[in-house]
């Protein structure tokens, strides 16, 4: 299925083909917020671009690419969200006709689709999007003879955080990265994984970060009434401290939460508020309970548009945990949004920014302490938002565009 989309009157650049698994609205994490970004950028550039998408849905923001369904699926079918490796979901769920799991089944149809595809639509490149889109990315090469560019937001051994994670999504990812052209890395520790764990020699990856488009968060009247409760903390003197992250292993909530609980026994004047879904939230919640800090950590579940606004216009100090983060273009929004920022040195975000506080993901007394710093310390908190405000802002989606740009043209040489 094809949906026609205006597009810019200018000279076209390069004709692209983009891979991905999905784009916001139907978005379950930051990919398909950095995929939408990261095209919208490319076409300003001249770019011509077609999306291929695994489901079928509406996109109305999308007004500047063509984006093609590759499946009559909605968006929300079974696990088909970007960041479900089928690690155990798979394993539990009935096979199809053909012995495959779901998620498998829908990348063999998005492949069948990406192969017809090509028949009638040459690229001069193509861009595909982590292990989800590698295979049909192979396809598309082999058929065309265009080169491959490996978009690489985040690999196995970042998802499955401390565990093993899946040998088929391992066996992917190292066909994909050995048959890219060249490799795009969302930041230097990203580029340091596929060296080090998929042998690939450096000079084959760029480091390209993300940003925010200022543009996409125009001035919000933050609304009291939404989070009620915390506001009313807040007014009593209480710091709010949150995280706005899948609850999955890779995001270290565990660790979150044991500092939570370390801090709450130094200084009582914090809650702490976890947005978002995942695997890990009844372990997250019968965790704060075991630690008896039930009454001060907030759990509100998934939260978009508005609610999402609110959140990070209530929330004093974020905090990213993760084990292992490609990048966190969360830290970004929330530093729009007036925050201080704790980091985990395990964050891509972290080369980027640098008035920001450091930890190891592991050391749950140092988060405690950084947390409880800031808490009592209201100037301490003040420099932090203002100077990392000063600093985000710097970074532009049109900078990685251009490196992009210049990639595909370096690959075509």
């Amino acid at each position: 299925m094809k949906k026609h989309k205006r597009r810019p009157t200018m000279k076209t650049e390069m004709k692209i083909l983009m891979l991905g698994w999905e784009l916001p609205p139907h978005n379950s994490g930051g990919l398909g917020v950095a995929c939408y970004q990261m095209s919208k950028a490319l076409v300003s550039e001249g770019v011509d671009i077609d999306f291929i998408i695994p489901y079928t849905a509406k996109h109305p923001e999308i007004d500047y690419m063509d984006v093609y369904s590759a499946t009559p699926l909605p968006p929300n079918y079974h696990d088909l969200g970007a960041y479900n490796n089928g690690s155990e979901e798979d394993r539990e769920n009935a096979k199809d006709e053909y012995g495959l799991s779901p998620m498998r089944a829908v990348q063999r149809r998005y492949g069948k689709y990406v192969r017809k595809f090509v028949k009638n639509h040459q690229p001069d490149a193509i861009h595909a999007h982590d292990w989800l889109t590698m295979e049909a990315g192979i396809i598309a090469k082999e058929m065309t003879g265009a080169p491959l560019i490996v978009h690489v937001h985040a690999t196995e051994f970042d998802r499955s955080g401390e565990q093993s994670g899946n040998p088929l999504v391992h066996e992917i990812e190292q066909q994909g990265l050995l048959m890219a052209d060249r490799i795009i890395a969302v930041s230097e520790i990203t580029k340091e994984i596929i060296v080090k764990n998929y042998h690939i020699p450096p000079e084959k990856i760029e480091v390209v970060y993300n940003a925010i488009d200022l543009a996409d968060l125009p001035p919000h009247e933050y609304d009291a009434s939404t989070y009620r409760y915390l506001e009313e903390l807040k007014e009593d003197g209480y710091t709010v401290v949150g995280a706005l992250t899948r609850l999955t292993v890779q995001k270290g909530l565990t660790y979150f939460v044991r500092a939570a609980a370390k801090a709450l026994d130094k200084y009582e004047k914090i809650v702490f508020v976890l947005s978002g879904n995942g695997e890990q939230r009844d372990e997250l919640i019968e965790l704060a309970a075991d630690l008896g800090i039930s009454d001060k950590m907030i759990f509100t579940g998934f939260v978009r548009g508005k609610q999402w606004r609110d959140i990070y216009c209530l929330i004093d100090v974020f905090v990213m945990s993760s084990v292992s983060e490609p990048f966190g273009l969360t830290a970004l929004e929330a530093a729009h949004h007036d925050t201080a920022l704790l980091i985990s040195r395990q964050s891509g975000v972290g080369e980027v920014l640098n008035n920001i506080m450091r930890f190891d993901y592991w050391d749950v007394n140092k988060l405690a302490d950084e947390i409880v710093n800031v808490a009592e310390s209201p100037a301490l908190q003040k420099s932090l938002k203002k100077n990392v405000k000063n600093e985000y802002a710097r970074i532009s989606w049109q900078d990685a565009a251009r490196k992009c740009l210049k990639l595909y043209k370096g690959a075509l040489a």
